[in-house]
């Protein structure tokens, strides 16, 4: 199922902040992210229409698929960020942003062969 880059970012906040504090609401979402309610609303909607996300009693719990697929954003970006302070030397807070920007726009590809550099690079 496909999924925009803001989509994935929800996805990866949820799961980030579920890990963090054993439960997610929209305002932690809005906080987290520092979105308007209403933003956080239209996006938690589209996610659960699409079936990446149930909410119960005013808690947002990842499916199976949004699970999944936050995870994998969640890797790519550890990974990614991971690169560019280990191996490049970027800052924290710069790593940090551009991450989270790069991990939407590479290639499977490109993903797979920055791992393997990471890999053979600790060797």
């Amino acid at each position: 199922m496909a999924i925009r880059e803001s989509g994935e970012d929800y996805l990866e906040t949820i799961l980030i902040i579920k890990n963090r504090k054993g439960y997610v609401r929209a305002v932690d979402i809005a906080e987290e992210l520092g979105y308007s309610k209403p933003s956080i609303s239209r996006a938690v909607s589209i996610l659960k229409q699409s079936g990446f996300i149930d909410i119960e009693n005013g808690h947002i719990h990842l499916t199976e698929i949004g699970r999944e697929r936050a995870e994998e954003i969640y890797h790519r970006h550890t990974v990614i960020r991971r690169f560019f302070v280990e191996i490049l030397g970027v800052g924290e807070k710069t790593a940090e942003l551009d991450a989270c920007r790069t991990e939407h726009a590479l290639s499977d590809e490109t993903f797979e062969k920055l791992q393997l550099y990471i890999e053979n690079y600790k060797k």
